[in-house]
């Protein structure tokens, strides 16, 4: 049977597929996942740790030598995705203070749209990108949960956030960087590890959401999960496609909610229990967001990188 082959035919499908999967499971048979052991440990609870994985194996393709076109394009897409959600949230915040409007808090908004898929970022990157875009993920792997989401939080100041929390979500990239350059077998390894991880982090994300919370959601993660696409995804494939002078997908790919973001809310009211009333509904609404955006960025990043070629096609036949 050609499941991978087939997986792969879906835009980001190694990682949305199995996300699908996973939520499914834990809507409708979510006993199938609690029976406990390694089953529990690897298809439920493992999602911090699958996360810190996929970081550490992140930071390892960064080559300190070669980092010029990755680190500029990772810290060009990092830097809109942050500075949108950044302002959104603000903005939802003096207008209508931290209760936000018809359910719709800041304290979500900023916990959902700066927080990023690396993973569908990836396998998109690998369908319409090239290696550079494929390098670019090392940086990105900031805003794949609560690193960027802490910073920004603190900055606006609807939190207050301990440095050391900051520091924790920082050191696997760190030191899969360190090993990456130290040692090229070390980041071959690792660098391979980001595939197999791609399908099993979709899962344990999915199997960590459920239909029901989607949809006790309602119209606010609708809208959460529209936004982000929107204004992280097609407002950032403007911008960056007239930064780098060409229609380029990849300003697409980073329209997504990340499916650890789900978690980030709590991780937040950990450091800051003032956030605590919140982070239900948050949580709520960032899982509606994960899934609606999980949906629908491959779909438009395929849609944008095949009107990207037919431009460039025709404008060779002109030629």
């Amino acid at each position: 049977m050609k499941i991978c082959a087939t997986m792969k035919k879906f835009p980001g499908g190694m990682m949305v597929i199995p996300l699908v999967i996973g939520c499914l499971v834990n809507t409708f048979i979510p006993q199938c996942l609690q029976i406990g052991g390694f089953t529990t440990a690897l298809f439920k609870s493992g999602q911090a740790t699958l996360v810190g994985l996929f970081i550490f194996c992140s930071g390892a393709t960064i080559n300190v030598k070669q980092v010029g076109q990755p680190l500029y394009k990772g810290a060009v897409l990092t830097i809109l995705k942050l500075v949108v959600g950044v302002i959104i949230g603000y903005l939802l915040n003096m207008a209508f203070g931290p209760a936000g409007i018809l359910g719709l808090t800041p304290f979500a908004v900023i916990s959902a749209v700066t927080n990023s898929n690396g993973a569908i970022y990836t396998a998109l990157a690998k369908e319409f990108g090239d290696d550079t875009d494929m390098g670019a993920i090392a940086v990105l792997s900031l805003n794949d949960g609560p690193f960027l989401t802490m910073i920004a939080l603190g900055t606006t100041g609807l939190a207050s956030i301990p440095v050391i929390d900051i520091v924790a979500a920082i050191i696997p990239l760190i030191i899969g960087m360190i090993l990456g350059n130290l040692d090229s077998d070390f980041r071959e390894l690792l660098s391979k590890g980001l595939n197999m991880i791609l399908p099993v982090n979709g899962f344990v994300f999915g199997a960590n959401i459920s239909l029901m919370t989607i949809a006790a959601a309602g119209v606010p993660g609708v809208i959460l999960g529209l936004v982000t696409v929107f204004c992280t995804g097609v407002l950032t494939y403007i911008i960056y496609s007239a930064i780098r002078r060409k229609p380029d997908p990849m300003g697409m790919a980073i329209g997504t909610v990340g499916g650890n973001a789900v978690a980030t809310p709590a991780a937040v009211a950990m450091s800051d229990p003032s956030l605590e009333p919140y982070v239900e509904s948050a949580t709520a609404q960032t899982a509606a967001a994960v899934v609606i955006t999980a949906i629908l960025t491959p779909l438009l990043t395929g849609f944008v990188s095949r009107m990207a070629d037919k431009k460039a096609g025709s404008k060779g036949k002109t030629k």
